[in-house]
């Protein structure tokens, strides 16, 4: 994974706040401790994290509508507490960017169990040329009818194109991202 403050995330989170959307980020404890130790061991299992997603969430103490996500494991854990949350009235929906639906060079294994019952509305903003689940991977999941993919297309996993082959830049697809988000936070009748 990638700090709260990468290049992509800062990125994601100015296109969002450019639409209006106040945006808070945190990192996990393991993220935060890679600042300090160096230490790049992988994450641990994603829904031991589901714990720390909630206390930042309490922490927020956000009054009015509130969507969770994240960006891929922060999107996966969000989406593993968000029916919680959603039937308690305490979340709006859910918006995850690049979300992993298998490991890299892994399809088989698959990342979406509980993804086919969501209940909570979601918008996956995904790659097409995503590592993590491309395109024709995805068609093929089956997934609640409460989520929505907008396809970025020759996106990577940070919705990144190739620009010489897709004719889109990065900040093409963050606008068309904003956008998107708009246009489903409105259908949320927020």
């Amino acid at each position: 994974g990638a700090p709260m403050d990468s290049a992509s995330m800062t990125a994601a989170t100015d296109a969002l706040s450019a639409k209006g959307f106040r945006v808070a980020r945190f990192e996990f404890g393991y993220m935060a401790a890679r600042r300090t130790s160096g230490d790049r061991k992988p994450p641990p299992r994603a829904e031991t994290l589901n714990p720390e997603y909630k206390a930042a969430i309490a922490e927020l103490n956000a009054k009015g509508p509130l969507i969770i996500g994240g960006k891929s494991m922060g999107g996966r854990v969000a989406s593993m507490i968000a029916d919680e949350l959603y039937e308690e009235g305490g979340i709006a929906g859910l918006l995850c960017l690049g979300y992993p639906f298998h490991p890299p060079e892994k399809p088989e294994q698959l990342r979406t169990q509980h993804l086919k019952g969501l209940k909570a509305p979601a918008l996956i903003c995904q790659g097409t040329r995503d590592e993590f689940g491309t395109r024709e991977e995805v068609s093929g999941y089956a997934l609640s009818q409460a989520i929505e993919i907008l396809w970025l297309e020759d996106g990577d996993h940070d919705l990144k194109p190739r620009k010489t082959i897709s004719g889109f830049s990065a900040a093409d697809h963050l606008a068309t991202m904003g956008e998107a988000v708009l246009g489903w936070t409105a259908r949320l009748n927020l």
